[in-house]
């Protein structure tokens, strides 16, 4: 039996009691459902007692859940009213995610940008593919993220374009791709664009990770269809017998109810930066 609570594991009982349900509830805490629910068991475990139980497709509480739901209000009222005597300041944490194809240029000026906007800000970051930013910003676990809009229906606000160019080993034949693995609208994109040529190509070589991407080109498994934000990848080359596709639209997506300050400051970060870029 527990000799203690976790305030955390109190805090995630009231916001599911508050949001009306476990996925409502990770997204007010910015944590991923998964550890929500790990919070819920290690607090059943601790108190030696099922707080929730079914209901239809959803939970509820039990009978005692809702006794140690009443404790855990008063427990952090008496908490929270203790700091705010004391004026200590809780700490705030902005989680902002970017694709692999803006973290190592347009991410640097951004995190710059919020820490001089608001010194008293922590902030994480999440690297990934857009297509799971997307969604991890929809639930509200990221405040906001840089995507790469390949279709052009992602949503958000463009910040900057980047043209996509052909990437290779200067021998590397044109008739297989290296690419994202699925779902991928730049590995459509790249396919479509091929195929337009009457070019039958095979997906040689497939990553989830832009390193792994640029591993397979430059092993020379084939072409790889790539944002460029400045300077070729190293050990690859541009490749201009292959057809034009056009650009990419780097959009910022925030989450529902994210402080319209913090948006402004990264809009006008990521702005400045692709107005230097231009003129650079």
């Amino acid at each position: 039996m527990a000799t203690s609570l976790d305030l955390d594991h109190l805090r995630t009982l009231v916001a599911i009691a508050e949001c009306g349900g476990f996925s409502k509830a990770a997204a007010a805490l910015h944590i991923s459902q998964p550890a929500l629910s790990q919070h819920v068991r290690l607090l059943e475990r601790g108190l030696g007692r099922k707080l929730f139980e079914k209901d239809g497709r959803g939970m509820k509480f039990t009978a005692e859940g809702d006794r140690v739901l009443a404790e855990a209000r008063q427990i952090l009222a008496v908490h929270d009213q203790a700091l705010a005597r004391l004026d200590v300041r809780a700490e705030q944490t902005l989680v902002v995610g970017s694709t692999e194809h803006a973290a190592e240029q347009v991410l640097p000026a951004m995190i710059r940008a919020l820490s001089e906007a608001f010194p008293h800000v922590t902030t994480r970051f999440e690297i990934g593919r857009s297509t799971q930013l997307t969604e991890s910003v929809a639930k509200g676990v990221v405040d906001f993220a840089i995507i790469l809009a390949s279709r052009g229906d992602e949503g958000g606000r463009e910040i900057g374009r980047l043209p996509l160019v052909w990437y290779s080993t200067p021998d590397a034949g044109t008739d297989s791709l290296v690419a994202f693995e699925e779902p991928c609208a730049l590995r459509e994109r790249a396919l479509t664009a091929l195929a337009a040529e009457g070019r039958r190509v095979s997906v040689r070589g497939q990553s989830t990770t832009l390193e792994g991407v640029l591993a397979g080109a430059r092993a020379g498994l084939g072409v790889a269809l790539l944002p460029s934000i400045g300077g070729d990848p190293g050990g690859l080359v541009a490749r201009d017998d292959l057809p034009h596709v056009g650009s990419a639209g780097l959009n910022l997506l925030a989450r529902r109810g994210l402080d319209p300050r913090v948006e402004l400051a990264a809009l006008d970060a990521a702005e400045a930066f692709f107005r230097q870029a231009v003129a650079a």
